[in-house]
């Protein structure tokens, strides 16, 4: 009888991130190995799109849905979605007797995901580990999740030094770059004409981006909104195309009011989910990308295509000189897209280098996968590795 490797992907954009991951892996399927992919979270959501809809437009095999809550005003709701979670993935965990299970990121019900695993001791191979996002909740899930994990699969040497830092075996830390750069690769395909028309706009200028909350800073959304929307008022010529934010805390506040702007606003379009292909195909051919989710720091670049990261939900994270950090103010953000439209901006973009790697990562990472799983032995008991003494 062979082995089962479960992958669980329950966001927009962490199914885009898994989807090299998934392909490569689905190649190597035969009798010994199969892989599941696990469809939870805001993929089954109407609020968010229910996105699963992209994932069977993709062509992409389903084989289980589990639906949990998603409901973020309050921390007791996230508390509530968590335990949800972690019950029926034990539930699911326990049945099954997967080999292994494929996580990526740091999202609370990832968290929870991963708890489930080590509760029925299934092994956890985790992408993309030890890079820090201090505005975050995500900084410590992430790393919470890393000592979760058996296999670490990181984008960058950073990331990886950081791994071992926290005790991981450098043995099973392997960075293998970003599974973005390969979506880069692979899948943005459409021309600019196609992507807009395919969101019902005419050929125009745009800025494409998202703003997620800040979790790990207090007060509510409506001030940070009103001031990303006031800055948009001041470049008439640009059509802004946003995103909604994720299921964290204060997102849903943050997407009702797009909702309601998108209404009143003249250069706003606002869209719970574009799509993979849509999304990257639409960020290659923007004049810039605004807002603070990771897409901005590790995507973009790529493209050579100017960042304006907004705030300190992504302070930390490895970038390049393509992306402006500013304030939440109106006027700084305002004065970072004016540099990033500028001439000599544009001419830094122009000579930028991904530090995220070369768009072969899912290869590697299922080739590691199967290779472990396959012809490996795994010992979840695993020695601290200490780091010498200097």
């Amino acid at each position: 009888m062979g082995t089962t490797i479960a992958v669980v992907t329950a966001t927009r954009a962490e199914y885009g991130l898994l989807l090299p991951v998934i392909r490569a892996l689905r190649k190597r399927e035969s009798d010994a190995l199969r892989v599941e992919l696990i469809v939870t979270g805001t993929h089954l959501s109407e609020a968010y799109g229910k996105t699963i809809r992209d994932i069977e437009a993709d062509g992409t095999r389903i084989d289980r849905e589990i639906p949990i809550p998603v409901a973020s005003g309050s921390p007791e709701d996230i508390s509530a979605n968590q335990a949800e979670t972690l019950r029926r993935f034990t539930e699911l965990f326990a049945r099954q007797a997967y080999g292994g299970v494929i996580l990526l990121g740091d999202r609370y019900e990832t968290l929870a995901v991963a708890v489930a695993a080590g509760n029925t001791r299934t092994p956890v191979f985790h992408l993309c580990g030890g890079d820090t996002t201090e505005g975050a909740m995500d900084e410590w899930i992430r790393h919470a999740i890393t000592k979760i994990a058996y296999l670490h699969f990181v984008t960058n040497e950073d990331s990886r030094r950081r791994v071992i830092q926290l005790g991981e075996d450098p043995a099973r830390v392997f960075n293998c770059g970003s599974t973005s750069i390969d979506n880069i690769k692979t899948l943005a395909d459409m021309t600019k004409a196609e992507a807009l028309e395919s969101i019902g706009l005419p050929d125009c200028r745009y800025a494409i981006g998202t703003y997620h909350p800040v979790t790990m800073e207090g007060g509510g959304v409506d001030g940070k909104i009103a001031a990303l929307l006031e800055a948009f008022g001041r470049f008439p010529e640009l059509t802004f195309i946003l995103t909604k934010s994720n299921a964290d805390q204060g997102g849903a506040r943050i997407n009702e009011l797009l909702d309601e702007a998108a209404g009143r606003v003249p250069n706003l379009r606002v869209f719970a989910s574009l799509g993979v292909r849509r999304y990257l195909s639409l960020m290659k051919h923007a004049e810039l990308v605004v807002g603070n989710s990771s897409s901005g720091v590790i995507e973009t670049p790529a493209f050579r295509v100017p960042t304006v990261n907004i705030g300190d939900r992504q302070r930390g994270r490895l970038r390049s000189e393509s992306v402006i950090d500013c304030g939440e103010g109106s006027d700084a953000i305002a004065e970072a897209i004016r540099t990033a439209l500028s001439p000599a901006h544009r001419a830094v973009c122009a000579g930028v280098v991904s530090p995220y790697g070369d768009g072969h990562a899912g290869e590697r990472i299922a080739a590691t996968v199967a290779d472990v799983i396959l012809n490996g032995r795994i010992d979840l008991k695993k020695k601290f590795f200490d780091l010498p003494q200097t």
